[in-house]
């Protein structure tokens, strides 16, 4: 049997497509069996990939993608010209800005007033709901806070006008004194490894002067939860750790809210 040449190939496959729109995509038509075109790679039926007219991705939007960097360069534009130009009448949108860049985000308040209005966020993630309810019981019996670590203390609020440092055993755990949000973990000047942490009614407290820490950044921890270990001070035997309670952009003195020895 004589092989065709491409040209007939190319009429077949023109009068195939005829056909096939003539019958207007009719359910009960037959299987064609693939002829000389299909074996020599033409194929009768077209591809089902993305034309011009296709929308996309449905969870992706180019016009949205380019009016979001747009909007970015044109906000990035803005605040620098009210840096560069330094003329009175733009003070307050200069202070504004450096006031919102300066203060910390309150996460502890947004989580609570979220979880108040609308309940958990990603409910459908395996929540220990029953483990919570029995810590929030154990802790409505207790006091409203609790000494981080039993201790006295070896310099009070007067001396620095922030915390306080305070004796305790050698390796004794620190541990939060109400549930919020870590807002830092890491080493500070003059406090070595410290952990703060916010909480829902806009306060933080200071756990510094560690030896390790035991929470991440972002971590919600729960009252009692140990935030990490004193480190040891002269006496071997002994050990000690920095705490703070800062209000607002205030420091308080933590002696009046808990009782040390």
């Amino acid at each position: 049997m004589a092989r065709s040449t491409p040209d007939e190939i190319r009429k077949r496959i023109n009068k195939r497509k005829k056909e096939l729109g003539s019958q207007g995509g009719n359910p009960d038509r037959q299987l064609a069996w693939p002829g000389d075109e299909e074996k020599y790679g033409f194929n009768s039926i077209t591809s089902n990939g993305s034309g011009p007219d296709d929308g996309g991705h449905p969870l992706f939007r180019m016009e949205v993608f380019i009016f979001k960097i747009l909007a970015s360069a044109c906000l990035f534009l803005v605040v620098a010209i009210l840096f560069r130009n330094q003329t009175a009448t733009f003070d307050q949108a200069r202070n504004l800005v450096r006031t919102s860049m300066d203060k910390d985000f309150q996460f502890a308040v947004v989580s609570q007033w979220y979880e108040e209005k609308f309940g958990k966020p990603l409910a459908l993630l395996p929540f220990n709901e029953p483990k919570k309810e029995k810590q929030s019981k154990t802790a409505s019996a207790e006091k409203p806070f609790d000494i981080p670590a039993t201790g006295k203390v070896l310099e009070n609020f007067q001396k620095n006008g922030q915390g306080i440092m305070i004796e305790t055993a050698n390796g004794a755990s620190v541990e939060a004194i109400n549930g919020g949000n870590v807002s830092f973990a890491g080493v500070k000047a003059g406090l070595g490894k410290t952990v703060i942490i916010q909480h829902a009614d806009g306060t933080e407290t200071w756990y510094g002067n560690l030896a390790d820490i035991k929470v991440k950044l972002w971590d919600y921890v729960e009252k009692r939860k140990v935030v990490g270990n004193v480190s040891s001070s002269e006496e071997k035997s002994k050990g000690k750790y920095y705490f703070a309670i800062k209000k607002g952009d205030e420091f308080i003195d933590p002696v009046q809210v808990i009782r040390f020895e």
